[in-house]
């Protein structure tokens, strides 16, 4: 919680920074202001939509991501609101890229976790999540006065290095799915230059996941039982996420995310050794989930800045509502 409070007490201080900022830059414009080059315009992304350009070769991308997930309740396929115990997750999620080619980026995203629950017990220590390694080709990039965007093919890997059964009497220890997951990704960016002549960057990805069978034991993150041995069948997710950027001036940018996510049932089957004529089965049921990430991005120069904001999602179909509170450093080099 304390996290949480100082994030958004730094995001209101920022909000005003802003605020003031494009005030600044309104009043020294004057009524007939040039159009803005791109060259002026430096960005650090937005909270949830990757690039969909490519680095170029040799150069290094990292960005490393704090956050504290925090839930509340959740819809079930009839409509009813359930409420779920309190809980904050710390976690880090970092970009590694790095431009093997001109049109080739390939990266690493790793992962870590620590959960504390207003119910039971806290994560037993800080955790090491799944990781996921990716590769992206880029198909076109964007030249100012076209109308094709930069476009770019993304495949990624996450292999489950994070801890996702066993968990005992600590089911805030699992910090991963269990299951090799696959996604396939379109991205989009293009630009638009506003009547009073800043730059808006706008993208719009596209991305769907599939994942393998998972082997669980005892109690796990798909809400089996101790003494449980089967598997589990975790259905794919389907996202598509719209972004925008306005660049205020050349320093600050305000940024957005709009996203959907759909994910497919997941089914899990198998017994309980103290049981093990009786069959357990259930479903997790399809979940859906609207979202936003308002932010705000401070750019030092074309090269490092630094992004503040918060992902929100209302309560939806068997998707939990929560905020997170995000802070990313931006490096390119």
């Amino acid at each position: 919680m304390i996290f949480r409070s100082l994030i958004l007490k730094i995001l209101a201080v920022l909000v005003l920074m802003a605020v003031l900022a494009a005030g600044r830059a309104r009043a020294q414009a004057s009524p007939t202001s040039a159009r803005q080059s791109l060259d002026d315009a430096w960005w650090t992304g937005p909270l949830l939509a990757p690039n969909a350009s490519t680095l170029p070769r040799g150069h290094i991308l990292i960005e490393p991501y704090l956050y504290d997930v925090t839930t509340q309740g959740f819809y079930d396929s009839s409509g009813t609101r359930h409420s779920v115990p309190h809980a904050n997750e710390f976690g880090s999620l970092t970009y590694i890229n790095y431009g093997l080619a001109n049109r080739f980026t390939v990266g690493l995203l790793p992962t870590f976790d620590y959960t504390e629950v207003s119910e039971g017990l806290n994560s037993s220590g800080i955790g090491v999540g799944d990781l996921t390694a990716q590769a992206q080709y880029r198909l076109h990039l964007f030249h100012e006065g076209g109308w094709i965007p930069t476009t770019s093919i993304n495949v990624q890997e996450t292999f489950p290095t994070g801890k996702y059964d066993q968990l005992g009497d600590r089911p805030s220890d699992g910090l991963g799915s269990g299951a090799y997951s696959t996604t396939l990704a379109l991205y989009t960016q293009t630009f638009f230059w506003m009547p009073n002549g800043r730059v808006l960057r706008a993208r719009f990805n596209l991305s769907q996941a599939f994942s393998r069978a998972v082997n669980l034991e005892d109690v796990s993150v798909y809400g089996t039982a101790q003494g449980f041995r089967g598997h589990a069948n975790p259905g794919s997710v389907f996202l598509i996420d719209v972004a925008a950027e306005y660049s205020l001036t050349r320093h600050w940018v305000l940024a957005c995310d709009a996203t959907y996510r759909h994910q497919y049932n997941t089914p899990v089957t198998g017994y309980n050794i103290s049981n093990p004529a009786a069959t357990v089965a259930f479903n997790s049921g399809s979940s859906q989930a609207f979202g936003f990430a308002p932010a705000f991005e401070y750019n030092f120069n074309s090269k490092v800045g630094v992004i503040l904001g918060a992902r929100l999602f209302p309560a939806g179909k068997n998707t939990t509502d929560s905020i997170t509170p995000a802070i990313a450093i931006n490096f390119v080099h």
